[in-house]
C-alpha cells in the first residue's frame, strides 16, 4: 500500500513540474518555468528546514546538546539528499528488490530482523540487507501494516520474522528498529515474552518517550507516540531494568523528528549520542551498522 501511494506521489510532483515548465517555457519565460518547476521538486527542503528551526527552539537553552547552527544546516543539507534516495525511490520503486536472506554462512550467528518507521516499507533498509548478505548475515526485513493503525498490530509481525530466524539459525535474534520501529520492538516483547528470543535490541531515533511533532497527526500510532502518551507509560509499565539495559538507543541532537533529544533515549539501556545527523540519515551512519555487526560477533 505504501509503496503505491509514494509512487503516486512522485508521478504526481515529476509530472506537475513538467506542466509547469512547459507551459512558461513556450510562454517564452524560461527562469520563470525552471524557478517554479524546482519548488515543485525541492519544496520538501524547505519543510525539512522548518523541522529544523522548530527543533532548535523545543531543545531549549537548557539542553546540554543543543545543535550549533553549523551542525543543524549540515544535518540538513545531508537530510535533504537522503530524503529522495529513501521515500522517491527505494520504498516506492525498490522495496522488494533484496529479498529475506535465511542463510547462514560459515559462521554460527544470530539473524537480524529490520523494523521500519512510520512511512516507510522494507525498501528502507536495501542499504543494510545488501552490507549484511555480503557478511553472510541471516536476516529479515519486515513491513508493518496497516500503515497508519495502532502499533499494536505490529509485534505478530515481529514475531513471525523472530520465529522463521530462529528455525534458520537456532539461535536469539538481533532487533533492529528505526523511529517507531523501536517501539513495535518493545511491544513485541511485551506481548510475546520475547526476552529470551531477543539477543539484542537496537534503536535508532525512536521515540521511546515520544516527541512533540506526532501531537500534530491524527493517525492511531502516530497519536501513540505523543510525548509521555498514555499508550507508551503503558508499554514502559511492562518492562524492567533488565530488558531495558539489553537495548542499545541511537539518539541525535539534529534529530528533526524525535524532539526533545532525551525522549530517543531509555532509562538502563547503552544510550549513544550520534551529532550532527537528522533522522532518516541517522540509520545510515556506519557507527549503527557496527554496532549490530558487534552484536553478531560470536563472542557476544
Amino acid at each position: 500500500m505504501l509503496a503505491r501511494l509514494q509512487k503516486l506521489i512522485t508521478f504526481l510532483l515529476l509530472t506537475a513540474a513538467l506542466i509547469w515548465a512547459g507551459h512558461f517555457f513556450r510562454a517564452g519565460q524560461p527562469l520563470l518555468g525552471t524557478i517554479g518547476a524546482l519548488l515543485i521538486v525541492l519544496g520538501y527542503a524547505g519543510l525539512l528546514a522548518i523541522e529544523f528551526v522548530l527543533l532548535y527552539f523545543v531543545h531549549g537553552r537548557e539542553s546540554s546538546f543543543r545543535p550549533q547552527g553549523r551542525q543543524l544546516l549540515r544535518a540538513w543539507w545531508d537530510e535533504v539528499i537522503c530524503t529522495p534516495q529513501v521515500f522517491a525511490w527505494r520504498q516506492p520503486f525498490r522495496s522488494n528488490v533484496e529479498t529475506d536472506n535465511l542463510q547462514c554462512g560459515p559462521q554460527r550467528q544470530p539473524g537480524v530482523v529490520l523494523v521500519h518507521g512510520l512511512l516507510c516499507n522494507r525498501g528502507f533498509w536495501n542499504p543494510w540487507m545488501r552490507a549484511l548478505r555480503a557478511r553472510q548475515v541471516p536476516f529479515i526485513a519486515v513491513n508493518l501494516e496497516p500503515v497508519f493503525g495502532s502499533i499494536d498490530h505490529y509485534p505478530s509481525i515481529i514475531d513471525a520474522a523472530v520465529a522463521r530466524l530462529e528455525a534458520a539459525t537456532g539461535l536469539p535474534v538481533v532487533l533492529v528498529g528505526h523511529s517507531m520501529g523501536g517501539l513495535a520492538i518493545r511491544a513485541w516483547l511485551a506481548r510475546f515474552a520475547g526476552d529470551s528470543r531477543m539477543h539484542r535490541a537496537i534503536t535508532i531515533g525512536s521515540p521511546h518517550q515520544g516527541t512533540w511533532l506526532a501531537n500534530y497527526s491524527a493517525a492511531t500510532n502516530a497519536t501513540q507516540m505523543r510525548l509521555h502518551s498514555p499508550w507508551l507509560a503503558r508499554l514502559a509499565e511492562q518492562e524492567t531494568a533488565a530488558r531495558r539495559a539489553r537495548f542499545t538507543c541511537f539518539f541525535g541532537h539534529c534529530d528533526n523528528i524525535v524532539m526533545p533529544i532525551d525522549t530517543a533515549t531509555l532509562p538502563d539501556a547503552q544510550n549513544v549520542h550520534v551529532p550532527a545527523t537528522a533522522h532518516v540519515q541517522m540509520a545510515f551512519r556506519p557507527m549503527v551498522f557496527d554496532e549490530v555487526c558487534h552484536w553478531l560477533r560470536a563472542d557476544r
